[in-house]
């Protein structure tokens, strides 16, 4: 799942590290690779060593280009993802592992539920951490020329982590964009942030939760997250407002939300700050507002229906009821979202790959033609939209 993101891999970039090579021959890459690593001071034994029998994977490749679960609307998705048994899992994880949660929140201010909540989106609480070769995965990846100012890096994160003696090339497994573990960390991620939670001498995130749950809190803590703060909250939204005003793009004090007729679902708001709100699908769809902490999701993944998702189920494994669905109007089937998409960027608007799926570019740019058509500037489109477009 991580492998949508990495922003906090740009933002430590270098200067002119997006510029770094890409594709031609796998083998003339590999030189390359093999070269500048020396070049950083690494043992040429010790690259020989790392980049041994290192090959190409056309099934990570394939996996990159075909990210179909993130085209279901967030209530498909959401249910689709939080079963029962998840959910009942991970309230029994949360006591079997009472003291690491206790001390999670002590030392990163990360509440129990959002680390269970990705736990258990990630890799469903460890049972399955992907089979893909790890450095296969990453070094195909820096070598395809979609995204390589992603991936080039963690290769190299990779061999400081084999020198180190936390990362065996030839064994080492993981999610198919080179996620490590039950929370899913690059090389880089590891390097920053594990923590060595269980005493044992090293970071193991592949076989233990304490080290695995500490490193992800110490992670998300590091993204920005306020202790002792809200991320998310369900409520519910007037028949009537300014809609063009929902979305992330639009931050209010909780107050005037509050003026403008949004209401909690429970007793009370849960913060008083600046905050915006969400409608995943519509203004007759399920309603959440959105509290500064949950922008630090997007550091860990940049969907929108992940990261909704993820934010909820977090909720939820804290005492939130189930959200309410509503009765949103039907979304746009992938021939349709592709085509709202071509129709939105022949009109200027940045939306990104034609691919299908309702990104934050898409959701903005449908909300500023609602408005200008003069139609509930929700940014929800509908098959109404698409064809007045």
């Amino acid at each position: 799942m991580r492998g949508l993101v990495l922003g906090c891999v740009l933002a430590a970039l270098p200067v002119g590290a997006v510029a770094q090579s890409c594709g031609g021959s796998f083998s003339g890459f590999l030189s390359q690779l093999k070269s500048e690593a020396v070049a950083k001071g690494h043992p040429t034994a010790q690259v020989n060593a790392f980049f041994q029998g290192v090959r190409q994977d056309p099934k990570v490749i394939k996996a990159d280009r075909s990210q179909g679960v993130f085209k279901k609307g967030f209530t498909e998705f959401a249910r689709a993802v939080i079963s029962k048994g998840r959910v009942n899992k991970g309230r029994a994880n949360a006591q079997k592992y009472a003291s690491v949660f206790r001390r999670a929140q002590q030392e990163y201010g990360i509440p129990p539920g959002v680390l269970l909540a990705f736990w258990a989106l990630e890799t469903d609480y460890g049972s399955f951490q992907g089979n893909f070769n790890t450095l296969n995965a990453l070094v195909t990846l820096s070598h395809d020329c979609r995204r390589p100012e992603l991936f080039r890096p963690q290769v190299f994160a990779a061999l400081e982590l084999f020198e180190r003696g936390g990362f065996d090339p030839r064994t080492t497994t993981g999610a198919w964009a080179g996620e490590i573990g039950m929370v899913q960390m690059l090389p880089e991620d590891i390097i920053w942030h594990g923590v060595d939670a269980d005493g044992n001498g090293r970071v193991d995130l592949k076989g233990s939760p304490p080290d695995a749950l500490l490193s992800g809190a110490k992670m998300l803590r590091s993204f920005g997250w306020q202790p002792g703060q809200p991320w998310l909250q369900e409520v519910v939204v007037p028949a009537q407002m300014d809609w063009s005003k929902t979305g992330l793009g639009t931050t209010l004090p909780v107050g005037q939300w509050a003026q403008m007729g949004v209401k909690p679902r429970g007793a009370a708001f849960l913060g008083g700050g600046q905050a915006s709100i969400l409608l995943p699908q519509g203004r007759k769809g399920p309603a959440f507002i959105a509290y500064p902490n949950f922008r630090v999701y997007f550091d860990w993944n940049q969907s929108f229906t992940y990261v909704t998702t993820a934010a909820y189920f977090a909720t939820r494994l804290s005492g939130a009821p189930v959200f309410d669905p509503g009765s949103p109007e039907p979304g746009l089937n992938d021939a349709q979202m592709r085509q709202l998409q071509k129709k939105l960027a022949q009109r200027g608007y940045d939306v990104g790959k034609i691919d299908g799926i309702l990104g934050a570019g898409t959701r903005a740019a449908v909300q500023a033609e609602q408005q200008r058509l003069g139609l509930p500037a929700d940014a929800w489109p509908t098959a109404g939209l698409l064809q007045r477009l």
